[in-house]
């Protein structure tokens, strides 16, 4: 019987990614520079994700955020534009917790109804929904217009006059004005905060850095800054405010929560959030944003949540390993540093927050990451991760905006991705306006998030290390290998991170077959991303022939 399918992500922002306006100017407003749709996302769209491999979908600033454009005519109060990170503003810096940011409303009176809608497409293509859910921080002029009745605003009930209390939402620097090291504005434009709060990266004074997220207001678990003593019994009103708005999407048939920076909220908060709301909707997953190797176990076995961020761990390696920065049998460190919890762990090359592959500020093409790709992809059960445009190169060039040209596609302004525009072609959704190079990466992509779930393998196998018995034949520097094995299918992988083909024979220890209950014999394989076939001996007497292309990958299957 089929276990569930291992889960291949795609991360998008709606504002981005159907945008195909074709005006650019930096820095543009709305009306300039055009904004993407939720309603664009129609089954077209979701139907060529679903054929690329993809199980579930990130779907990227939903929430209302703070922006620069003007909504007041729809009775949605405007944020004071100097506490506002670009045009668009940050995704990150939530409005309003209960509703749905407009720029992505055709229709803005109904844009719930349309996010709901946005929901029922991507269940009827099926796949799963992903939103965030931002718990560390909110924007410095929160205020909920949509909230249910008889909820509470965050912040309405505080005393002010206190730093910390285990009642107020918010922590305040009592007696002094928020002065950031920003322009706030002169006259009656000015923005004025008093008294100032505390800044969401834990910036706990009046004089943030452009560099902090001076946008951002920290919120208050019940956690005392000065002396860190937890103040959790009774339940801090923020843990109860903050359970009502994750119970407030999964009630729309939100599938599950990519929980931002849920490091700097307390594990004790997560142990009780989300069996709270696993009493009701069992199936939604919680995914944590953390970078620390040291929390992972907490954060998993007791703070319940299903998947990790393994960022600093097997992502900064790849990258580590594909700069000449480090061996490619680096990664054998990786999987031991989180033995136990592998199968938790999120694998990714690309998100919202770190540089595009194909930028030059990393790697300079999207090429050179493939064996990395294969890798983060193929070596455990847990979920792999893609974000809008990676499987077509997007290299973000240029300057967009607030961020300049750092090698991120930006999300604080009204933009495009070149690459996603000519693969979505006016909502046709195809290859036609893509270049060769183009093609040819997202066929890769095609072929390896397919594999996820097609080969039984990976998605539900057991991993077994080979480099111990292999220093003598490959160059442990550019060369990783391993295997994927079930009771009916094995897989051995082998990945090239060198500009140059290597043609090598590998052993495979007699430890492998008796570890994973292989029987040696004479077999039919077959290589998943060539297609070429061959019948070899499979057993510890024997050496198994690779050829593996410069920055390239081999996945040789046998099925019994």
């Amino acid at each position: 019987m089929r276990k569930e399918n291992k889960m291949v992500i795609y991360q998008l922002f709606p504002r981005l990614f159907t945008n195909t306006s074709a005006t650019f100017v930096p820095n543009g407003t709305i009306e300039e520079n055009g904004v993407g749709k939720m309603n664009d996302i129609d089954a077209t769209v979701l139907a060529s994700l679903k054929d690329l491999g993809v199980t579930h979908l990130w779907y990227t600033g939903i929430i209302e955020h703070a922006n620069k454009t003007d909504y007041s005519r729809y009775g949605i109060a405007s944020s004071n534009p100097h506490v506002v990170k670009g045009n668009a503003g940050s995704p990150y810096a939530i409005r309003d917790y209960y509703d749905v940011d407009p720029d992505i409303a055709v229709d803005v009176p109904n844009r719930i109804q349309e996010f709901k809608d946005l929901v029922n497409r991507t269940h009827e293509a099926g796949m799963k929904v992903i939103i965030d859910f931002v718990p560390n921080h909110v924007a410095r002029e929160y205020g909920s217009d949509a909230k249910p009745a008889g909820v509470e605003d965050l912040g309405a009930t505080d005393d002010k006059g206190m730093f910390f209390s285990p009642t107020n939402n918010f922590f305040y620097i009592t007696g002094k004005d928020f002065q950031p090291n920003v322009h706030l504005g002169l006259g009656e434009e000015r923005y004025v905060e008093y008294p100032a709060k505390a800044t969401g990266n834990d910036c706990y004074h009046e004089h943030p850095d452009v560099c902090d997220w001076y946008e951002t207001v920290k919120l208050n678990y019940g956690v005392d800054p000065w002396n860190g003593c937890h103040h959790f019994s009774p339940i801090p009103p923020t843990w109860h405010k903050m359970c009502d708005i994750l119970l407030y999407w999964a009630a729309m048939g939100v599938d599950g929560f990519r929980c931002d920076m849920a490091h700097m909220v307390p594990v004790d908060f997560w142990h009780w959030a989300i069996a709270k709301v696993k009493e009701q909707y069992p199936e939604v997953v919680f995914i944590a944003e953390l970078y620390d190797v040291n929390i992972y176990h907490n954060y998993i076995h007791y703070g319940g949540f299903d998947y990790l961020y393994d960022k600093v761990n097997l992502y900064d390696t790849l990258c580590a390993i594909v700069k000449n920065d480090a061996p490619a049998s680096a990664i054998t460190q990786c999987w031991q540093r989180v033995e136990g919890v592998q199968d938790h762990m999120l694998n990714f090359l690309e998100n919202h927050d770190e540089l595009r592959v194909a930028a030059p500020q990393l790697f300079g093409s999207a090429e050179a990451a493939l064996p990395a790709v294969i890798v983060s992809a193929t070596m455990s059960k847990s979920p792999f991760m893609v974000y809008q445009g990676q499987e077509l190169g997007e290299p973000a060039a240029g300057a967009i905006g607030f961020s300049g040209d750092d090698g991120r596609t930006s999300i604080f302004d009204y933009c495009t991705m070149p690459t996603v525009v000519r693969w979505y072609n006016g909502g046709k959704c195809g290859i036609q306006r893509l270049n060769n190079k183009e093609r040819r990466i997202r066929a890769f992509y095609k072929k390896v998030l397919r594999m996820c779930n097609d080969l039984e393998a990976i998605r539900e196998g057991a991993f077994f290390d080979l480099m111990y018995a292999n220093y003598h034949s490959i160059n442990p520097n550019k060369q990783y290998v391993y295997l994927r094995h079930t009771a009916s299918q094995t897989l051995v992988i082998a990945v090239n991170f060198s500009d140059a083909d290597v043609h090598t024979a590998i052993d495979i220890p007699e430890h492998a077959f008796s570890f994973l209950g292989i029987t040696p014999g004479r077999y039919f394989m077959k290589e998943m991303l060539s297609g070429k076939q061959k019948t070899v001996e499979f057993s510890p007497e024997a050496k198994f022939e690779l050829q593996i292309p410069a920055h390239g990958a081999l996945v040789w299957e046998i099925n019994y």
